[in-house]
């Protein structure tokens, strides 16, 4: 039997990714006990939880440099640690032999599926993926999915405990490398770093070609909706049926890179001319301002996703 009431969770490592899971379970009024192996961890990551929101009760935070100790007496593990998948089995091992059988352990693993990280654990059915949407603190997404061995009830209990605490999760029905929000991503990347790489136009233009453009949209809407509205009454139907043939010749002239050495030295230029002149602490303020304003306005809005 899985763990019903969860009042202490427990946050395996402390990089940007745990501190911001930490920030956002007390916000919520958790008892949190968070590990990291690395100096001044608990330092690092009690004022980056400071900085975040200044608010926050850090007297329901603790800290054990072992991870074992860690998760003694926790409901629930969120893992955050490196992605490497020697490491995940090795940790997620020593996590399930230290822990009541009745521990959910979720890993935020960004691209390791949870059948790999589950693979040497004695109770792998309440092992599996919660992987959150950066930062996890302010973006409501996560994305749930279990590996071979995990439970139904494992599953619909993480997706229950995340509805519950004001996330977004979603389903996964398979496993998939990257899952499916970093792989709509990595779609999108590809052609920026095409685009930039033949010189079609500047890193700068084509982040404002999103962010002033179908961005705005997709802030609102997903694609599936986006493309029914663009159908205006015929739906989706009526445009695909209309635009489809064009939009195929596009998907059939996208371009195909690889990520070395010269490519990264070129979008390094690129981005960091961008960049020039400009405070990108500063920035990303401003970006976490207005997310936090759209997401209020979004949840006042009754007919948006």
């Amino acid at each position: 039997m899985l763990q019903q009431n969860i009042k202490h969770i427990s946050i395996i490592g402390t990089g940007v990714i745990g501190t911001s899971w930490a920030t956002y379970f007390l916000s919520k009024g958790f008892e949190v006990t968070a590990s990291d192996p690395a100096p001044g961890a608990e330092k690092n990551l009690r004022a980056a939880i400071a900085a975040n929101d200044p608010t926050l009760p850090l007297n329901l935070l603790h800290f054990k440099i072992d991870p074992e100790k860690a998760v003694r007496d926790v409901q629930f593990v969120q893992e955050n640690g490196p992605e490497t998948l020697a490491f995940k089995q090795e940790l997620f091992k020593i996590l399930d032999a230290c822990t009541d059988p009745s521990v959910l352990l979720v890993s935020s693993s960004s691209g390791i599926t949870p059948s790999e990280f589950q693979s040497q654990a004695k109770h792998p059915e309440r092992i599996l993926l919660g992987h959150p949407f950066n930062p996890p603190h302010l973006i409501p997404l996560v994305e749930v999915c279990g590996g071979k061995a995990t439970s139904e009830e494992a599953i619909q209990q993480t997706l229950a405990f995340y509805t519950a605490i004001g996330k977004k999760p979603i389903r996964l029905n398979k496993e998939m490398k990257g899952h499916v929000a970093n792989r709509l991503q990595a779609a999108l990347w590809q052609e920026a770093f095409y685009l930039v790489q033949q010189g079609v136009a500047s890193a700068e233009d084509i982040d404002l070609a999103i962010s002033q453009g179908p961005g705005l949209r997709w802030a609102l809407l997903g694609p599936f909706l986006n493309l029914y509205l663009s159908g205006g009454q015929g739906g989706i139907k009526h445009f695909l049926e209309h635009v489809g043939p064009s939009i195929q010749t596009w998907l059939n002239d996208l371009g195909k890179i690889e990520i070395n050495e010269e490519l990264i030295a070129l979008l390094s230029k690129k981005v960091d001319g961008m960049l020039e002149g400009k405070d990108i602490s500063k920035i990303a303020e401003d970006r976490n301002r207005v997310l936090l304003t759209l997401m209020d306005m979004k949840d006042k809005a009754e007919n948006l996703p």
